[in-house]
């Protein structure tokens, strides 16, 4: 059985600053918009054939947090930010990738198979057991780790052209796992080009009930020629387990061309502590870099990898 204890007090979600195009609504005491005013939040930047755009605001009322975990059927985090957005819609076909916090929560495993337990957990149960005599309410088991697989939500097109012969040719537009896709050009991102837009998206985050974390982000940078967006679930479980779940995906805005990788790790966290001091690092500077995901993701075993790609330009 999971229980779920009072949520803490929501955090303000840090606002970042852009030279230009700025219309994020970041601070809890602003004005909460409208569903017609969710279009006047997002940020659009526009390259080649592509627009991303992104929308920051604050964390979800009551209301909405209530319709969306009944349709989730679970609780949602503590901190969830259910408008914020981050998307990259090709505009001549239409084709989009976007990602939002609902249908990524929609992934967690509500069946209680994967449900990991805290390293105190007899502990915690048998108190919680003394505590809550006389309550029969049956809590639903989930995932309260709150892991997800998700990899973006996207929007498939089909184009029609017209062959020489006057025959109809119909090319669904896809991200599809190919022998023929090439890897992400990491060679390429390397490179100091000037970055035309960037942006941060937080899309939930649980302290995991004092346990550890777990927090769902989204980050993109564009430079002129091409474009790399990642999102990351970073979950680490107190003396249990550390997960990494990256999803990237690299635009060439020269070729049109799509790649999206994801790329699943985790190790135990006693696994993760030893490693961090074989590379030299003192106890407290690991207290730190437990709690940073680009400290230690590199240090993660992969359990699993899926490469994809879809040729948005016409052939």
């Amino acid at each position: 059985m999971s229980f779920m204890l009072p949520p803490k007090p929501a955090h303000r979600q840090q606002q970042q600053q852009h030279p230009d195009k700025m219309n994020h609504i970041s601070a809890l005491d602003e004005p909460y918009p409208s569903p017609a005013a969710l279009d006047q939040a997002t940020t659009v930047h526009t390259q080649a054939n592509f627009r991303i755009a992104s929308r920051k605001l604050p964390i979800l009322k009551s209301d909405p947090i209530d319709a969306m975990s009944a349709r989730l059927g679970i609780p949602v985090p503590e901190m969830i930010f259910g408008d914020n957005l981050l998307s990259v819609t090709h505009v001549p076909t239409g084709w989009s990738i976007a990602f939002t916090a609902e249908p990524a929560l929609d992934l967690v495993d509500k069946t209680g198979e994967r449900m990991l337990r805290v390293a105190y957990a007899g502990e915690w149960s048998s108190s919680r057991e003394r505590t809550s005599a006389g309550i029969s309410e049956v809590v639903k088991p989930y995932d309260w780790s709150y892991t997800t697989s998700y990899r973006g939500t996207e929007t498939e097109t089909e184009t029609a052209t017209e062959t020489p012969s006057g025959e109809t040719r119909r090319t669904r537009r896809k991200l599809a796992h190919s022998p023929a896709t090439p890897p992400i050009p990491l060679e390429l991102l390397r490179r100091r080009d000037p970055i035309l837009f960037h942006d941060e998206v937080v899309l939930y985050e649980s302290e995991l009930d004092d346990n550890g974390i777990s927090v769902l982000t989204v980050k993109v940078r564009v430079m002129e020629h091409r474009m790399l967006l990642l999102c990351r679930l970073f979950m680490r479980l107190d003396n249990v387990l550390v997960r990494v779940r990256d999803t990237r995906v690299y635009v060439d805005f020269d070729t049109d061309l799509v790649i999206r990788e994801y790329q699943a790790k985790e190790d135990s966290f006693a696994n993760l502590k030893r490693n961090l001091l074989m590379d030299g690092l003192m106890p407290d500077a690991i207290t730190v870099a437990l709690r940073d995901a680009n400290q230690v993701a590199h240090l993660l075993p992969v359990v699993e990898q899926v490469l994809e790609s879809v040729s948005l330009r016409d052939s």
